[in-house]
């Protein structure tokens, strides 16, 4: 069931605030994604270079 009266200017009046709220949050996020993406690159591997593998796991017959 909806509301028999509702003041469609006065909700969007009062919802003003959250909706400027999901906006900042939305580009503080997008924000932070491409600083993260802009890491990744600056320290990924040059080409030719020789990524560090793992070392393996000494096995010892004990």
């Amino acid at each position: 069931m909806s509301a028999p009266s509702t003041n469609v200017d006065k909700q969007s009046k009062r919802h003003r605030p959250v909706i400027w709220g999901f906006i900042a949050v939305a580009i503080f996020v997008a924000v932070l994604f491409f600083a993260y993406l802009a890491n990744l690159s600056a320290q990924g591997n040059e080409p030719g270079e020789e990524t560090e593998a793992p070392a393996a796991a000494a096995t010892t017959d004990g």
